[in-house]
């Protein structure tokens, strides 16, 4: 063990931030169903879940999560069958995932817009024998179902919770743009599997335990082949717990804005699980629309709201609602890729002149530890930082050759130990093997393949990928610098860098920017912004070459794709 490692033990510097009992809080053996059972009793009457103005109470909800379950099992859904669920966020989502914990099955997360060849290879690996899926994506299932293993799929309109004036008026205008049959021998509608409750007058709960798998997701990134991540049921209980610590201002009667989706950690965690856990109101938005993200806050009210950096740039440029008042929010918290902090700036002016005493604050995490392991709230804020551990997670930075932890203020990989951690991917001994390391102090830590650096306080500033890392003649050039600088530039609206090939100097920059808008892109703006790199960047950092673009691609996950951007060889676009 290196001299940083055993001071790294014995004092880690952001738990100056967190009481005792905070620090070292038990995690119950609970799953996620006991969980909620617990919210519910404790918060009976108050509103779990609102769609489109309707509302569901704790109780209600309870009620309907067990009929559902009773369904399940009617069905021959079994302890340990994984259930692939592919919805945007509606209640049938909650009520589903609630329900399969409760008898011991494990809930699948896919994203609906994924492609029908991706369904079908989730559908596979994980041998799923049924779903339940949006209808809109009928003709996806009726094409790949005979390369499936499928016994029955469940269709569900997002017009099902909805008020019934709402439910009539979509029925009649969107449904007619796509059909769906609910009366195959595999298919069936919402409601008539909800109906299989009636066959079983008692769900007797499975003892599981808090080490159980409960969801699995796939991990984020934007290249390869995806992995299916388990994540265990104690990384909710422990997630809800720690989420009640850092968000302290959060209580029973606040209104958490579900943006984020289901099958993304950050949302099915922080924005729903948690949410619920503390007794708020989860806000489900099935479809999000960012050019009227300001009139979704004005209409909904909420406490909270989390999201990925381009939301919050959407919301910036919004002009929908005038005298809009946001003095409503408690949280504005930015995860799934980096804020810049020009970005940050921006936000932050609009929040003020919207009456926001708020600060918008950076999370991190990944879906391999549930998706949220660090955040800045409150009294514990630095800017540019992506926040302390929470409560119970052990952060540091290490070299990645050596396993080493680097000195404070050193740049190496970011490791994490703790309860949120997932028990590995599904089928796939090697790459958990390669995620899942035990280190000298015997503990198991996963290697997040993200660099970083941690301050004297604890906190952790966020650098990039490691696999982003631009290696030119030797040198190490971090992308997100070389985009935080040329985003300085007055006239930039966005900028995006990637790696490409070299003949001698192995890699070199290359810089796709987005102009603001009324910006000419012409050849003088192009030199304008190379002299600007010239003085604000060292030599081997400035870009080899610069690509006018209108926009940025993203993932379906709202990311920046640079695996695009990568393959990416053509010209200016504008």
């Amino acid at each position: 063990m290196g001299i940083f490692d055993f001071l790294h033990i014995k004092k880690r510097p952001w738990e100056k931030f967190y009481t005792r009992e905070e620090l070292h809080f038990k995690v119950p053996d609970d799953t996620m169903y006991e969980a909620f059972s617990k919210s519910a009793l404790d918060f009976n009457d108050l509103d779990a879940l609102e769609y489109f103005g309707k509302r569901i109470s704790y109780k209600k909800m309870l009620k309907k999560i067990d009929r559902c379950a009773k369904a399940f099992v009617a069905l021959g859904v079994k302890k340990g069958d994984i259930v692939t669920i592919c919805m945007p966020n509606t209640p049938e989502v909650l009520i589903s995932l609630y329900a399969l914990n409760k008898i011991g099955a494990v809930a699948h997360m896919v994203h609906p817009l994924s492609s029908e060849e991706e369904i079908k290879d989730f559908v596979n690996e994980t041998k799923s024998k049924y779903a339940i899926v949006i209808d809109m994506c009928y003709e996806k299932i009726n094409n790949l179902l005979d390369k499936t293993k499928l016994k029955k799929v469940i269709f569900v309109s997002v017009a099902n919770s909805m008020p019934i004036y709402l439910h009539i008026g979509y029925n009649l205008t969107k449904r007619l743009n796509y059909k769906c049959d609910y009366y195959g021998k595999v298919y069936t509608s919402w409601n008539r599997f909800i109906l299989g409750f009636l066959k079983n007058k008692k769900v007797l709960k499975k003892r599981l335990g808090k080490n159980t798998p409960a969801v699995i997701l796939h991990s984020g990134g934007t290249s390869g082949k995806p992995k299916y991540v388990v994540i265990p049921n104690r990384a909710f209980t422990s997630a809800a717990i720690q989420g009640n610590i850092v968000m302290k201002n959060l209580k029973p009667h606040d209104r958490a804005l579900a943006i984020m989706p289901n099958f993304h950690g950050f949302g099915l965690s922080v924005c729903m699980h948690t949410s619920l856990y503390i007794g708020c109101c989860t806000i489900l938005v099935p479809q999000f629309n960012a050019k009227e993200f300001d009139k979704l806050l004005h209409k909904t009210k909420p406490s909270i709201v989390l999201g990925v950096p381009t939301l919050y740039e959407a919301l910036t440029k919004s002009n929908n609602v005038p005298n809009l008042d946001l003095s409503s929010l408690k949280y504005i918290i930015s995860g799934g890729d980096q804020l810049s902090k020009v970005l940050e700036d921006r936000i932050n002016s609009y929040l003020e002149e919207h009456n926001c005493a708020a600060k918008v604050t950076q999370g991190y995490g990944l879906s391999e530890a549930l998706a949220a392991v660090c955040i800045c709230t409150d009294d514990r804020m630095k800017s540019g930082s992506i926040g302390i551990p929470f409560p119970k997670n052990d952060m540091k930075i290490i070299n990645p050759s050596t396993r080493k932890t680097v000195k404070t203020g050193e740049v190496g990989e970011i490791c994490i130990s703790g309860p949120t951690v997932m028990l590995g991917y599904l089928n796939n001994e090697k790459e958990s093997n390669e995620a899942l390391q035990v280190h000298s102090d015997n503990r198991v830590w996963l290697h997040t393949g993200d660099m970083g650096y941690m301050d004297k306080d604890g906190f952790i500033f966020y650098e990039q990928r490691i696999k982003r890392m631009i290696i030119s003649s030797g040198y190490n050039v971090y992308p997100s610098h070389v985009e935080e600088v040329i985003e300085r530039h007055p006239d930039v609206l966005q900028c995006s860098v990637v790696g490409m090939p070299h003949p001698y100097k192995q890699e070199v920059v290359k810089a796709f920017i987005v102009l603001k808008d009324g910006v000419d892109a012409s050849i003088l703006k192009k030199s304008e912004i190379k002299n600007f790199c010239k003085k604000n960047l060292s030599h081997y950092m400035c870009p080899y070459k610069y690509v006018f673009r209108k926009s940025i691609p993203y993932t379906k996950l709202g990311k920046v794709d640079f695996k695009t951007l990568q393959e990416d060889d053509g010209d200016d676009d504008v």
